[in-house]
C-alpha cells in the first residue's frame, strides 16, 4: 500500500513538474533517443576522437608513415620546442597585432552596416542593399586577391590614379607597413555583410511599438538606435565579443598565405604560417600538434574570463 501511495505520489509530481522518468520517457519517446544516439555518435567519432587524437599527438614524436598509437611518448618536448624556437616571440607578435586589429575593426562595422540597412523605409531596396553586402563573403579568397591585386598592384587602379596626380606608385604588396592593413581591410570588405545576420535577426525580434513610443517622445534616429535598438542587440553584441576574444590567436591562414611575400615576412609571419613551415616543411607534425593544443587551452581561457568578466560588469554572458 504505501510502495502504491509513494507511486501515485511520484505520477502526481511528475505531472505536476511536467517531468517524466527516464523508464517511461524511454518507453514514450524511444524512437527519438535513437535518432539521438545517431547524431552522438557521428560527433564522437567525426569530432571529439580527432581531438583526443590530436591531443596524445602533441605528447608524442609521430613521423612520416608512423601512426599515433605506435609512436613514442616524448612529454613536453615538442612544447620545449616550441617555447625554444627564437622565430617564436615573433610569431606570436605578429599573430597579436593582426588578431587585435581584425577585432577591433572587424567587430564594430557589421553592428553599424546592420542599423543603417534596418533603417531602410523601403522593403524592396533593403533586400538589395542585404544581397549586395551578401555576395563578397561567398568569393573564395584567390578571388579576393585577385581584386586586391588588381587595386592595389604596382600597375593597379590605385597606383594609376596616384601616378596621374603625380605622386608617382607606390608598392603596396610589398610594403611591411601597408601589408596587414591590406589583410584586415579585405578580411572586412569579404566578411561585413554576413556579420549583419546575427544582428538582423536580434533586431527583427524588437516591438516595433518601442519605435513608435520613441518617435512619439520625439526620439531621432540616433536616439532610437540608442535607446531601442543597442539594448536589443547587447546580448548577440556580448556573444560575439566573447567568441572574438576566444579566436585572438586565430587568424585566417589561407588568406595570409595568399597575400604574404618575402618583403613582408617580418610582419607577416604568424602563428600559422610557423606551423605550416615546421609542421609541414620540416615534417614535425606533432609540434604542429603542440601549438594547436596550447592555442586551444589559451582560447578557451579568454573565453571563459571574458564571460565572466561579462556578467560581472554587464550582467550578461554566454552562459
Amino acid at each position: 500500500m504505501e510502495n502504491r501511495a509513494l507511486s501515485k505520489a511520484r505520477g502526481r509530481a511528475e505531472k505536476k513538474s511536467g517531468k517524466l522518468g527516464f523508464k517511461k520517457a524511454w518507453q514514450r519517446y524511444w524512437a527519438l533517443y535513437l535518432m539521438l544516439l545517431v547524431i552522438v555518435a557521428y560527433y564522437l567519432v567525426f569530432h571529439y576522437t580527432p581531438i583526443a587524437m590530436g591531443v596524445m599527438m602533441a605528447f608524442k614524436d609521430v613521423k612520416l608513415g608512423m601512426s599515433i598509437m605506435d609512436a613514442p611518448w616524448v612529454g613536453w618536448e615538442n612544447f620545449a620546442y616550441v617555447v625554444q624556437d627564437p622565430e617564436i616571440l615573433r610569431v606570436v607578435g605578429n599573430t597579436l597585432i593582426l588578431s587585435c586589429m581584425r577585432l577591433f575593426w572587424g567587430f564594430w562595422p557589421p553592428i553599424v552596416l546592420a542599423i543603417m540597412i534596418f533603417d531602410l523605409t523601403s522593403a524592396a531596396y533593403k533586400r538589395v542593399c542585404q544581397t549586395i553586402v551578401y555576395i563578397p563573403y561567398f568569393f573564395s579568397w584567390v578571388v579576393v586577391y585577385g581584386v586586391v591585386f588588381a587595386f592595389f598592384s604596382g600597375n593597379g587602379m590605385i597606383n594609376n590614379v596616384l601616378n596621374a596626380l603625380g605622386f608617382g606608385k607606390q608598392e603596396f604588396l610589398m610594403n611591411a607597413g601597408a601589408f596587414r592593413w591590406l589583410l584586415v581591410g579585405s578580411q572586412v570588405w569579404k566578411g561585413v555583410g554576413w556579420g549583419t545576420i546575427l544582428y538582423f535577426a536580434a533586431m527583427t525580434g524588437v516591438n516595433p511599438e518601442l519605435y513608435e513610443a520613441a518617435k512619439l517622445d520625439g526620439a531621432g534616429p540616433i536616439q532610437r538606435t540608442r535607446v531601442v535598438t543597442l539594448p536589443a542587440m547587447m546580448p548577440v553584441i556580448t556573444f560575439s565579443l566573447i567568441m572574438s576574444l576566444g579566436q585572438i590567436l586565430n587568424n585566417d591562414f589561407e588568406q595570409v598565405l595568399l597575400f604574404y611575400n618575402s618583403a613582408v615576412y617580418s610582419v607577416g609571419d604568424i602563428i600559422e604560417t610557423w606551423v605550416y613551415r615546421v609542421g609541414l616543411g620540416k615534417m614535425q607534425y606533432s609540434v604542429g600538434s603542440a601549438v594547436s593544443l596550447l592555442k586551444a587551452i589559451i582560447g578557451m581561457g579568454l573565453i571563459l574570463v571574458a564571460n565572466s568578466f561579462s556578467r560581472k560588469v554587464t550582467g550578461r554572458g554566454m552562459w
